[in-house]
């Protein structure tokens, strides 16, 4: 993405990733729900601090065997994630200490090479708590500690960041980026049309209803032009949706389609134009 340094968010399931994500962007956009598990598709935002500019990428939480095809997807996504990074920032939660899956993960760090920084999330109080000195078992250096939830030592960690990306590149002028969101039912196989036409798996593609939970946006060039490709939540009939996450998704993918200049509506040709294709058709008119 442009040519600024790229930050990746990564750790176990439940940490507070995307909430310290949202914190460090200043917005409400991955969903954070208790349930882990909830992060799945890489997403990527512009964040910036004090004149530096960066891209943040917040990821799934990483398992230390995958149980599903969903959470092997996830590992998979999670591992791009780390390779395009300049820094990665390793989210442990200070509560629960060291945990096999923070050694896991520490072990992935490690194998990568990249440059890390610990952070401890869930310090609500500016006593650390009695579990924070077993992080530097890990060996990834001194453990952060924050509060993503409530700000506590996020602009401390902000200067970290931008002390520890690699020297500023000259940025050249870009024109401004077509936005395109892709939306439809569950299944009409909307991210396996993004990943064909971004050529790479940039989206989980699964048979299960429901795969894509946030709007995951992915900015690209053709020729001179400049796009960004929104994948959204499959959206289902309001009657149907009885899950916080699933109903989060679809207020996701209805603001997707305000944000966006153009829409694609993708249709299962199995089955036709149904009820719910003609509402969605309906929301991407007005």
């Amino acid at each position: 993405m442009n040519d600024k340094p790229v930050v990746a968010v990564v750790g176990r399931p439940n940490v507070g990733k995307s909430t310290l994500f949202n914190r460090l962007v200043g917005g409400r956009v991955a969903i954070v729900e208790p349930e882990p598990g909830v992060t799945r598709d890489r997403i990527y935002r512009e964040a910036e601090w004090n004149g530096r500019e960066f891209v943040l990428v917040d990821t799934g939480g990483v398992v230390e065997e995958a149980a599903n095809t969903i959470e092997a997807a996830i590992k998979k996504q999670v591992a791009q994630a780390i390779e395009e990074a300049n820094l990665v920032l390793f989210v442990v939660d200070a509560l629960a200490g060291v945990l096999p899956e923070d050694r896991a993960v520490a072990g992935i760090l490690r194998r990568s090479g990249k440059p890390v920084l610990l952070i401890a999330n869930k310090v609500d109080r500016f006593d650390p708590p009695p579990a924070l000195g077993e992080f530097y078992a890990l060996g990834m250096g001194e453990p952060l500690p924050v509060s993503a939830a409530q700000g506590l030592n996020t602009g401390d960690l902000l200067d970290t960041i931008v002390a520890s990306l690699p020297a500023k590149k000259a940025v050249k002028k870009e024109g401004v980026a077509l936005r395109v969101a892709v939306v439809g039912r569950p299944n009409a196989g909307k991210s396996s049309l993004v990943n064909a036409i971004l050529g790479e798996e940039r989206v989980i593609v699964s048979e299960t209803p429901g795969t894509t939970r946030d709007a995951v946006d992915t900015p690209f060039e053709r020729g001179e032009r400049r796009y960004v490709l929104i994948d959204t939540a499959g959206i289902r009939r309001k009657s149907r949706v009885d899950m916080p996450v699933e109903r989060y998704s679809i207020i996701r993918a209805q603001k997707a389609l305000t944000r966006a200049e153009v829409a694609v509506l993708v249709l299962d040709a199995t089955e036709g134009v149904t009820a719910q294709d003609k509402r969605i058709a309906g929301m991407v008119e007005e």
